[in-house]
């Protein structure tokens, strides 16, 4: 491997730009009871805010992963992180709900490319028998987006408010976007583009369309998704109904997620040289499935961070081998491919969160955390048939060099 490939500096910039855009997508769901209660709307409708951002975040991977391919994957994330800045600042300013709505939209289509082309950056430069513990580390700056995100949403959001929160969030895209400026000018970052037309693009499509393994990935993705999300982006106003939390605790409670996230990305390698990514998705699914159900018992407020805790780490035990694989599905276009793959779980997302507005509003919260959980266990299991046990430990990476 080159210098470049090996540096840790340019990973270690895409996971700040990583945590920038996990906040983004986390940053609104303790918030929603705050928008609700400003402008005088129920829990379902403010959650538009979400269903929104995640809806563009999803529909505008198809388009930037040809992008990322033909021009640079760095360069196109640098420059999207500053106008992911710009959407930020604006949605600060936002004078009614619907203004939020189509701001958000932005911010979520500008803050497409940054996670999935950085995923596609690693699949470039990392060799696959070290890319799984290469992408766990990058998690980490994502976890700490989702922790950041669900944290000060709250915490900012009770003491400045909710258009002091967006302003703080793009102060920190800005910061990002001026290092990776800086980083892409340095000569360390290595730039891969591929010259596609639109014919070559298209039968890439095709190709992976027909492909099943392809589309086991893509289906499991959306899928899983669509019912953790679903369910996990109104446990804050769960927290805030049933317990009676203000939004700084709220937001405290929700970062317990992050905690069994981060622990995931520090234990991958063992993890992955002790189950192999077979076991790592059953004992996933497993964990998802326990841990909502014990949050749709409420038990004692205390106790209730051990099961949010647990949902991040079961989370992660499975995502992270589907995103592993998913970076390998298509080697020549691996922009392209992972940008569906991330589509995919950003179209299950948005879904998810319409659904579990009309399900808590008809059903409840229990019903949602405890059906959602118990259908991710089924679904992990049938996807972790779908491993091949002879691929399914890579070797570890080595010590040091890979970020």
């Amino acid at each position: 491997m080159s210098a470049a490939s090996s540096s840790v500096r340019p990973v270690a910039l895409l996971s700040a730009a990583a945590f920038a855009s996990a906040a983004t997508a986390r940053l609104a769901d303790p918030l929603l009871p705050l928008l609700a209660e400003s402008f005088s709307v129920g829990v379902a409708d403010a959650s538009a805010v979400a269903t929104y951002f995640s809806l563009s975040y999803g529909f505008c991977q198809i388009i930037y992963g040809p992008i990322g391919d033909r021009l640079g994957k760095y360069p196109v994330i640098a420059v999207l992180t500053l106008v992911s800045a710009a959407a930020s600042a604006a949605a600060g300013f936002a004078d009614s709900l619907a203004a939020l709505i189509w701001l958000r939209l932005l911010g979520g289509a500008s803050a497409a490319a940054i996670i999935p082309l950085s995923m596609a950056y690693i699949g470039d430069t990392v060799p696959y028998e070290r890319r799984q513990p290469v992408l766990a580390r990058f998690l980490s700056g994502l976890v700490l987006g989702v922790i950041a995100g669900q944290a000060c949403g709250g915490i900012l959001g009770e003491h400045v408010g909710w258009r002091g929160t967006f302003l703080a969030l793009a102060a920190v895209y800005l910061v990002v976007a001026a290092a990776l400026c800086a980083e892409l000018f340095s000569g360390r970052v290595e730039i891969t583009r591929r010259r596609t037309t639109l014919a070559e693009i298209a039968l890439s499509f095709g190709r992976l369309a027909a492909a099943r393994p392809v589309r086991i990935i893509l289906a499991t993705t959306c899928c899983e998704s669509l019912l953790f999300y679903g369910a996990f982006t109104f446990l804050g106003a769960y927290l805030r109904g049933f317990y009676g939390l203000s939004l700084t605790a709220v937001g405290g409670m929700l970062a317990a997620f992050g905690s069994g996230s981060m622990l995931y990305s520090f234990s991958a390698g063992a993890l992955l040289r002790r189950f192999g990514q077979r076991g790592m998705v059953r004992a996933g699914g497993v964990v998802i499935a326990v841990s909502f159900c014990a949050i749709a018992l409420a038990p004692p407020l205390l106790l209730m961070l051990l099961p949010i805790a647990g949902s991040g780490f079961g989370l992660y035990l499975v995502h992270n081998t589907l995103q592993t694989r998913a970076t390998q599905m298509a080697p020549e276009v691996r922009g392209l491919a992972v940008s569906i793959f991330a589509a995919s779980f950003f179209i299950g997302q948005s879904s998810g969160v319409a659904l579990g507005g009309m399900v808590v509003e008809s059903l409840g919260y229990a019903p949602l955390f405890a059906g959602a959980g118990l259908l991710l266990a089924v679904l992990a299991a049938r996807f972790s048939r779908t491993v091949d046990p002879r691929a399914e430990r890579p070797t570890p990476a080595a010590p040091g060099g890979s970020p």
